[in-house]
């Protein structure tokens, strides 16, 4: 399969390019030249996620020097469960797809660990490659955890605009990963990062490539786990469920849409965003434009010009629908406490997700089951958590894992003259 341009203003690729490049020459994101039909009689419910995922992908491979290592990329990468739960008693149509279970406690270490496992692969020892990650909190967790000891990378994260665990989590990783704090906000790291990679000369002598989402080899794998669990939801009930996505910089988003036009079994899509509009305002009057990026209490979710936009842009109009649901801080903290009383608890991201379920109409919850994706371990927000609960939220051990690591980061301003100076030292 050849990857496109959004901006239609670069050659036609192959995967491992594409996954190599990071982004397209013309600045555009890469997407497949056509939306591949999902053969939907070989996505058998009972498969496992690694053996699921290798199905769903394998057009997406074929032809690339990645083919051959396709099912070994899904074994190292989607290893970790998935459960499928009903979290809440009282609402016997909601799903919530824990995505937290893997090593570093976000949905992100799927996509992480995937990405850089082909980075592996297309690796060249004697121009090695740089991988850029800007983060609004859990990308660089994930990736960096991926990337120690194998792929340099260079995490840009926004000062004072992460968790204090999160940040714990983005400095703790050993050569050749380097955590940057950049003083701007998300939008400035991805503004950095973007601008890294457009930069002929600076891309061409770091062999730079990005581990965002803008990357196709970071929203393959997250389709997988979502047609997963749609696929089963729909053998067990024979009707589509609805997904609400959690979403920033729109790369989860987009992973479900794109999934739905492939032709699974997926029903109505809502993206469920933070304080931030630049979404939601599309939705209700059509006209997208980026917007200054607000700190909020789902702060991974801070993306004030989301990336993923232009992607969904380039799919056809029909395979576009979803609404958009916005949910400010006040709403977030009053669906942590009013669940957690009814005996569950969701990080502030999840929670975004679960408020957004609510407010749908009974007659749409009636229609189906909806799968709420629970994107973070809650206790990567324990300073947010514990005061509004109540209680203590104790460590996965995974996460305690990383307690007494050494922890070091660089500082920058968001200028690519600094971000060039550092990958030259």
């Amino acid at each position: 399969m050849r990857f496109v341009s959004t901006r239609m203003g670069a050659p036609a690729v192959g995967l491992g390019k594409a996954i190599l490049k990071g982004a397209a020459p013309d600045g555009g994101l890469y997407l497949p030249e056509t939306i591949p039909s999902a053969d939907l009689a070989s996505l058998r419910p009972d498969l496992d996620l690694p053996a699921f995922a290798a199905r769903l992908l394998a057009p997406f491979f074929a032809g690339d020097a990645l083919e051959p290592h396709l099912e070994a990329l899904c074994a190292e990468s989607l290893d970790f469960p998935v459960p499928l739960v009903a979290p809440l008693a009282e609402r016997p149509g909601l799903r919530a797809l824990e995505l937290f279970h893997g090593p570093t406690g976000a949905f992100k270490d799927f996509g992480a660990r995937f990405l850089i496992g082909g980075f592996e692969r297309l690796g060249d020892r004697q121009r090695p490659i740089t991988v850029l990650a800007a983060t609004s909190g859990d990308t660089g967790g994930a990736v960096g955890g991926a990337a120690e000891g194998k792929v340099r990378t260079v995490i840009l994260f926004p000062r004072g605009r992460v968790s204090p665990f999160q940040e714990r989590q983005l400095t703790c990783w050993a050569d050749p990963v380097t955590a940057v704090e950049v003083d701007g906000d998300f939008d400035d790291c991805q503004r950095l990062a973007k601008a890294a990679l457009a930069d002929p000369a600076l891309a061409s002598a770091h062999r730079l490539s990005s581990a965002n989402s803008i990357n196709v080899g970071r929203w393959l794998p997250q389709m997988a786990y979502l047609a997963a669990a749609a696929v089963k939801l729909f053998e067990e009930t024979g009707i589509a469920p609805g997904l609400v996505i959690p979403t920033g910089n729109l790369g989860h988003g987009f992973a479900a849409l794109y999934a739905r036009a492939m032709g699974l079994p997926i029903g109505p899509i809502v993206l469920a965003t933070n304080a931030n509009r630049a979404l939601s305002r599309w939705a209700e009057t059509g006209l997208y434009s980026p917007l200054p990026s607000l700190a909020t209490l789902a702060n991974a979710m801070d993306v004030g010009a989301p990336s993923n936009f232009e992607r969904l842009l380039h799919l056809p109009p029909e395979h576009r629908s979803a609404s958009v649901e916005r949910v400010e801080d006040e709403a977030i903290a009053a669906r942590i406490v009013a669940d957690r009383r009814r005996g569950h608890l969701w990080c502030p991201h999840s929670a975004v997700a679960a408020e957004a379920y609510e407010r749908l109409d009974e007659g749409r919850k009636a229609e189906r089951v909806w799968i709420a994706a629970a994107t973070a371990h809650p206790f990567k927000f324990a300073e947010i958590l514990e005061p509004l609960v109540g209680e203590r939220i104790e460590a996965p051990p995974a996460l305690r894992a990383i307690e007494d690591r050494p922890l070091r980061k660089v500082s920058i301003a968001p200028d690519l003259g600094e971000l060039a100076a550092l990958l030259c030292s």
